[in-house]
């Protein structure tokens, strides 16, 4: 009898296979690059004047953020839409406009040359309600005393912002009032007088 002598087998031992080598890491997302502050695409938030003393706003405005030169505090409405604005030291009222997108000139809507330090703005007018112009009746004639008339409109302003509607009042009727001549218009802000309604009067002349 012939043996066969057939080879061993040899018992396969299975090691734990070598760990995955790690993923490469990929490149680091750059940092975006700082933007400028928001602004305006235009002057859409304008305000029309819709028979030379009544005055709307288009839209509601957009406070696009606080920004140098226009850093003053904003109060919202309950609906979020912007309500008043404080302005702050150092301001300047295009910058102030283009943050509100509220055109046209912020100083004449509220009745001074100038913008102040903690001057609250009215930014909104109620069409309902009628408006006067800082720098004199829509249909003064030639040579009207600008300077007289502008004095009375400080006049009436420092009294509204004091809270005191007599002194409106009488500034009205000793001296601004005789500059109009549009009686439908004197006859309406009159009765806004009448009325004693601080906000209304406030729109006329603050």
């Amino acid at each position: 009898m012939v043996e066969l002598l057939l080879p061993k087998q040899t018992a396969r031992v299975r090691f734990p296979s070598a760990p995955p080598s790690e993923a490469p890491r990929s490149a680091l997302t750059p940092s975006p690059e700082p933007t400028e502050p928001e602004t305006c695409a235009n002057s859409s938030e304008v305000v029309s004047y819709t028979d030379n003393w009544h005055v709307e706003r288009e839209r509601p405005l957009r406070d696009l953020g606080s920004r140098d030169f226009a850093a003053g505090e904003v109060t919202l409405d309950d609906e979020g839409n912007v309500e008043t604005y404080t302005v702050a030291p150092g301001d300047v009222e295009s910058v102030i406009a283009e943050r509100l997108c509220a055109y046209p000139n912020l100083a004449s809507l509220n009745h001074v040359r100038q913008l102040e330090p903690n001057q609250v703005l009215w930014l909104t007018p109620d069409p309902e309600t009628p408006w006067l112009d800082y720098f004199g009746p829509f249909d003064a004639p030639a040579g009207f005393d600008q300077i007289g008339y502008q004095r009375a409109m400080d006049s009436a302003r420092i009294a509204v912002d004091a809270g005191d509607v007599a002194a409106v009042r009488a500034v009205w009727s000793n001296e601004l009032a005789g500059m109009h001549t549009n009686p439908e218009q004197i006859a309406e802000v009159q009765g806004v007088l009448d009325t004693g309604d601080l906000d209304a009067i406030r729109q006329m002349f603050s």
